[in-house]
């Protein structure tokens, strides 16, 4: 998704908070990767679970808090 700024997402409390929530819902049955990319002013957000179902709701979840703290 597009995102105004580049902010560490350990700066932006309520990003950090859905990041740490999805790896506690996973409890090592899957990863959560969230990052920039290196050449667009994107962040890109990344779930593996056991189910789609839950891989999205994940996947959501941080999109949402990255849309609302960054977005475009």
């Amino acid at each position: 998704m597009r995102v105004r700024e580049k902010i560490p997402f350990a700066q932006v409390p309520g990003v950090q908070r859905a990041i740490e929530a999805a790896e506690r819902e996973l409890d090592g049955n899957g990863r959560v990767v969230v990052r920039y990319s290196g050449t667009e002013a994107l962040a890109r957000v990344m779930v593996e679970a056991e189910s789609e179902e839950k891989m999205r709701a994940l996947t959501a979840g941080i999109a949402g808090e990255i849309q609302k703290a960054l977005g475009a």
